[in-house]
């Protein structure tokens, strides 16, 4: 989902490398996005003495304003969805394009499973599963729904695409349309368990807008920005949606699990945003500084989110180890502290990267493996058992291991061992099916 490298090509040799055809805009809004996701996770963190998180924005409700600007995952999406089209029309085979648009999301990621996977056994074998252990467990696997989410958008990429090529704008509609109807049977009508399609609806709106972008047909970013802000500002103000662009702990309704009508407008304002900042954007990406440090950045993006939550608690769990009393979240105290919690965790993030980073570079392509053969059906399966064991494990965390807790995926109960076993048997099945047959 970054820029594509080869084991032991250096960075800079990568950056001198680039083809002046490339979009380098498009690769400083991923990690830009990224870098405010990580960013807004560690300020929102309202830790106190006994070891419990609370969230920045609940307790100061007045900020929430400021997600209609922080939120930017839906940015995310977007240049996905541009990367995701391009990447298929240069390698139509599905089993292909889903190996290699894969690989640096999920090998990671199932390294990340596995590391917490025994660190959690560890330590609810030694009853330790309390306090800011016992939350960190819980916690941890939060970022993973971005993952799952992600894994959707690439298994549908090829038939979105085609409907893209030949409805354009209207495939769009068409989602937008959808995620109308859901929030209407969802407030309107009562419908069980409907909300939950707005995950496809919702983001797929967001990612078919990548696609828009890739054949330069976002003409009007303007009145797309002002739309989408007039739109979340009207679902906002007479309801039943609320402020924040993230979710809140406790509130009835929230704009992002399941996604509503008003995220997706707010990701039709920041779309147009950063489009109308195209020029400046790409001109600043242009420069040669600028660009190392970008490739530098895409080439650790992913390792660094799934990273960054282990290494914000890291910061808060030494402190209570030496008994530092913990100022009262948003007094005075607590905000002179923040520079220097967020650069404990930057560090601490940079120490996990390093030790974690190769495992988010490209692997070499297996010897003798074909370009052409019948690895659809496998890698359709594998996707699949992939983004459900990924979201599940996001909603059932690690918290409970030993006793068999479990979440509501949509409407099926699943636990950590079993999320982890399809996770990872999804990885297996998209690695085998995209290698080919060997010739």
């Amino acid at each position: 989902m970054g820029i594509s490298g080869v084991s032991g090509t250096s960075a800079r040799e990568l950056a001198a490398a680039t083809p002046a055809t490339r979009d380098r805009y498009v690769d400083l809004l991923r990690v830009a996005s990224l870098g405010v996701v990580v960013l807004g996770h560690w300020l929102m963190a309202a830790v106190t003495t006994d070891g419990s998180v609370g969230n920045l924005l609940a307790v100061v409700p007045g900020l929430q304003v400021v997600t209609w600007a922080l939120q930017v995952m839906p940015v995310s999406f977007f240049v996905g969805g541009f990367s995701h089209a391009l990447a298929h029309r240069s390698r139509p085979r599905y089993a292909a394009f889903l190996r290699a648009r894969l690989q640096r999301l999920l090998r990671p990621t199932m390294v990340f499973v596995a590391v917490w996977g025994a660190v959690a056994l560890v330590v609810q074998l030694l009853g330790a599963d309390e306090g800011l252990a016992g939350v960190a467990l819980r916690l941890v696997t939060q970022p993973l729904w971005f993952i799952g989410v992600y894994l959707a958008m690439v298994a549908l990429t090829p038939p979105l695409l085609r409907l893209h090529e030949r409805w354009g704008w209207g495939a769009f509609a068409a989602l937008a349309g959808g995620a109308v109807a859901v929030d209407v049977l969802r407030f309107a009508f009562g419908v069980p368990f409907v909300a939950f399609l707005n995950f496809a609806f919702v983001w797929l709106a967001v990612h078919q807008l990548g696609f828009l972008r890739a054949d330069g047909m976002i003409r009007l970013p303007g009145a797309l920005a002002a739309g989408g802000l007039l739109g979340a500002g009207l679902l906002v103000a007479l309801g039943p949606y609320p402020l924040s662009m993230v979710g809140m702990p406790g509130e009835k309704v929230s704009n992002m699990a399941p996604p509503t009508l008003a995220l997706l407008c707010h990701g039709l304002w920041l779309v147009g945003a950063v489009e109308l900042l195209r020029g400046p954007g790409a001109r600043f990406a242009a420069r040669a500084g600028v660009w190392h440090k970008v490739v530098v950045a895409n080439g650790i993006a992913m390792t660094a989110f799934l990273w960054h939550l282990t290494a914000m608690l890291g910061v808060y769990g030494t402190l209570l180890a030496f008994d530092v009393r913990l100022p009262e979240p948003a007094s005075a105290a607590w905000w002179a502290q923040v520079p220097l919690r967020i650069a404990a965790g930057a560090v601490l993030t940079a120490l996990l990267v390093a030790a974690f980073r190769r495992f988010e570079q490209p692997a070499a392509p297996a010897p003798g493996a074909s370009t052409v053969g019948a690895g659809g059906p496998l890698a359709a399966l594998g996707i699949t058992l992939a983004l459900f064991g990924v979201l599940g494990l996001s909603m059932v965390g690690f918290g409970g291991l030993l006793e068999g807790r479990s979440a509501t995926l949509i409407a099926v109960e699943v636990t950590a061992p079993a999320a982890v076993a399809m996770a990872l048997a999804g990885w297996l099945f998209v690695e085998r099916a995209g290698r080919g047959r060997a010739t």
